[in-house]
């Protein structure tokens, strides 16, 4: 069983990776496979991201172990019999982001695209077994445990499209 962990930059998706490899599970970040098998087709110079051929990166995936996590911002791109999407409210994901010292506008743009539900929107288009878990106020090991039982059928509160910023977004203007 594959799991892909995704999210906005900033949701815990590292955090949460090193708790559930602690309790035992493989994991696997893929910016840093991405960069090692050379999957890396360039780099964005406006936007200070890399680009990946996410389609071959998915392709060269053997993963043998009995179940295996995926974490990366683009990981609801690879194939995956579950997506989950860590998602955090705006205001807080923006000073998460800041703290890293992130410039402004790509505070913006990975706050807006939160907003919008930009990453559960597009993990749907690809894969019917999708779950949100919030973790703006969940340490890394809650995060994991509502991770780890949504594989074990506790899908209630989950469901894609259960968490609305819209409120949060209104206020802005």
């Amino acid at each position: 069983m594959i799991v892909a962990t995704s999210g906005t930059p900033g949701t815990g998706k590292s955090s949460v990776r090193k708790e559930i490899a602690r309790r035992g599970y493989y994991t696997l970040e893929l910016s840093d496979y991405a960069r090692a098998k050379g999957f890396v087709t360039g780099v964005d110079a406006s936007r200070g991201s890399e680009e990946v051929d996410v389609e071959a990166l998915g392709r060269s995936l053997h993963v043998v172990a009995k179940m295996a996590f995926l974490f990366g911002h683009f990981a609801h791109r690879v194939p995956a019999n579950t997506v989950v999407i860590l998602r955090c409210k705006p205001s807080v994901l923006a000073k998460r982001l800041e703290a890293r010292g992130w410039p402004g506008p790509k505070v913006r743009e990975n706050v807006e695209a939160e907003a919008i539900d930009l990453i559960t929107q597009e993990a749907l288009r690809r894969n019917p077994h999708v779950f949100e878990v919030d973790t703006t106020s969940l340490r890394p090991a809650e995060s994991a445990a509502e991770i780890l039982g949504i594989l074990k059928g506790d899908t209630k509160g989950h469901e894609p499209g259960g968490i609305d910023w819209s409120g949060e977004v209104l206020s802005w203007y």
